[in-house]
């Protein structure tokens, strides 16, 4: 995803210090969510293995669909991000994650 591993002297506020026994060992600063969204975007397009761009509609629904569920909307400016990475509008990912919506409730009222 991106993390820093550091020194523990180089910590810096928001940065998560692990301890082994006692002492500290290690330092890991993690990325913004900004920048894991880019790691995981490079991450599915290299399991895909090709651009997503490249992507049929079917296999870009999924990655919306995997993204939504990474909480890679929350981030600023997320749609935007992954409507480049796909290719795509921002309106055209905007009705991924609508009909991905749609598609639950219709299971949660046949499972009801």
């Amino acid at each position: 995803m991106g993390a820093e591993v550091l020194e523990p002297a180089q910590a810096e506020a928001d940065d998560v210090v692990l301890s082994w026994e006692g002492e500290d060992v290690l330092a890991v600063r993690l990325p913004q969510l900004s920048d894991s969204l880019d790691h995981i975007l490079a991450a599915m397009e290299r399991r895909h293995g090709v651009p997503l761009s490249e992507l049929d509609r079917k296999a870009k629904q999924e990655v919306v669909r995997v993204l939504e569920a990474r909480g890679a909307f929350s981030v600023r400016h997320g749609v935007e991000t992954v409507a480049g990475a796909l290719g795509v509008s921002r309106f055209t990912v905007y009705n991924y994650l609508n009909r991905e919506t749609a598609l639950n409730r219709e299971k949660d009222a046949k499972n009801a």
